[in-house]
């Protein structure tokens, strides 16, 4: 149930968006060894510029209130959530933040943008900030140990031994460190959580809780950062965040020849490890099927072989995305028969066919395919052979899953092996 507030409330998360930090630096500024560092401010104590209501182009809900962002309190968990209008991926995230009585509020970061996703939660991890001892009060409602104060939201608690939490009206700091998978939760200068992203641990919390039935929460390696307003006033200021360098070169085994490790099915296809090889088989249904990377990749160069059993109408996809009813949004590098452009690119949910190579390559038993995607350009090669090289400029700035696709219409069999990445 949402909490009525009164005037007196609000004006008390004002009045504290006036005092200075505890260091005197006035606050919304950066020292010279800050901006040397490569620290820079994403508000600017006046205006909103730079941040807008998630999936929206204009900004409702939130003002400037002497010196902060402000959330009115209007909120729920289906809206009230701004976004910056930038979006990255490694970084050290610093922000001072007041909530009201009872107040419940959030960070998230890497939440993906699109309109199939309603909330930004469902892909975002959020760093939960919430006066617990007044929640419950006045809700009635006891806090699970995952929703509590600091928590990885239903995925890491934090240890908050030594930490001194100053109340509602009062400001407290929060960073979020995220650089290459490392990550780090602060809370008032002391660390709380520390783990690794994209983990078996990881994955194993992800697969069994509240994010059982999200497919794409937290597996994107850069995204916006976003702050919530869930019904309460929340105050937020210094908002600064300092870009880390990407560790390119990492080289992954995506397929480690004994079982289905590291891949999500979609469909009721069937899809199982034969002789050294992912296998790929029409069922009963003969629907369209899906093996999906677990994890996203933006910038690689994959080489993989393939078999083409029976039919043969398959494909690789990249950069893509899975939604309900194993549909898969995304960019499809054609492993087919021959005559049917294996190695063209098609635009899964989308353009369509954007290049059918000419002269194909294709050869009995097993074959041979290079995939690098780099920026805007995607090249392919089939068997050593050079068949597609396209510039698009959307596929500038994408990730997603790698995924292998079985073709509806049943009858297919198809094999694949030696599935090696290096991102780039």
């Amino acid at each position: 149930m949402k909490r009525i507030f009164t005037i007196s409330t609000i004006a008390a998360l004002a009045v504290a968006t006036m005092n200075l930090s505890a260091c005197g630096q006035k606050p919304n500024t950066l020292t010279e060894a800050e901006a040397a560092e490569g620290w820079e401010l994403l508000f600017d104590g006046t205006t909103l510029d730079g941040w807008r209501n998630f999936n929206e182009q204009g900004l409702t809900g939130w003002q400037v209130v002497d010196g902060a962002i402000q959330a009115d309190g209007s909120g729920s968990d289906a809206s009230g959530y701004i976004v910056t209008d930038r979006e990255f991926e490694n970084f050290h995230l610093s922000v001072d933040w007041s909530l009201s009585e009872g107040g419940n509020s959030g960070i998230l970061y890497h939440v993906v943008e699109r309109p199939e996703f309603a909330v930004p939660y469902v892909t975002g991890p959020e760093y939960q900030l919430i006066d617990v001892a007044g929640y419950e009060a006045a809700s009635g409602e006891k806090l699970e140990d995952w929703q509590s104060m600091g928590v990885d939201y239903a995925m890491y608690l934090p240890s908050l031994e030594g930490v001194t939490i100053n109340p509602p009206g009062e400001w407290n700091n929060s960073e979020i460190i995220f650089d290459n998978g490392h990550v780090e939760y602060w809370l008032n200068g002391v660390k709380t959580i520390e783990f690794e992203a994209w983990t078996d641990d990881w994955f194993a919390r992800r697969d069994s809780g509240k994010w059982e039935n999200a497919p794409e929460y937290g597996l994107a390696h850069r995204g916006l950062l976003c702050l919530q307003d869930h019904g309460y006033p929340a105050s937020f200021r210094n908002v600064k965040v300092r870009e880390l360098p990407r560790k390119a070169g990492r080289e992954v085994s995506l397929f480690n020849g004994v079982d289905l490790k590291g891949w999500e099915p979609y469909g009721t296809e069937l899809f199982y490890v034969e002789e050294g090889s992912i296998v790929l088989e029409s069922g009963p249904d003969k629907g369209y099927g899906y093996l999906a990377t677990r994890e996203y990749y933006d910038d690689f160069d994959c080489t993989f072989e393939f078999n083409q059993v029976s039919d043969g109408n398959s494909g690789f996809f990249f950069h893509s995305v899975v939604f309900p009813e194993a549909r898969v949004n995304g960019w499809q590098v054609e492993v087919a028969p021959a005559g049917k452009h294996s190695g063209g690119i098609y635009e899964s949910y989308g353009r369509g066919w954007l290049f059918q190579p000419p002269v194909e390559h294709l050869r009995d038993g097993w074959n041979e395919m290079r995939v690098k995607a780099l920026g805007d350009n995607v090249t392919v090669w089939l068997n050593g052979e050079e068949v597609t090289n396209l510039t698009d400029g959307a596929f500038a700035g994408r990730q997603g899953r790698i995924a292998l696709q079985i073709h509806d219409g049943g009858g297919i069999k198809v094999m694949f092996r030696n599935l090696k990445l290096t991102t780039l």
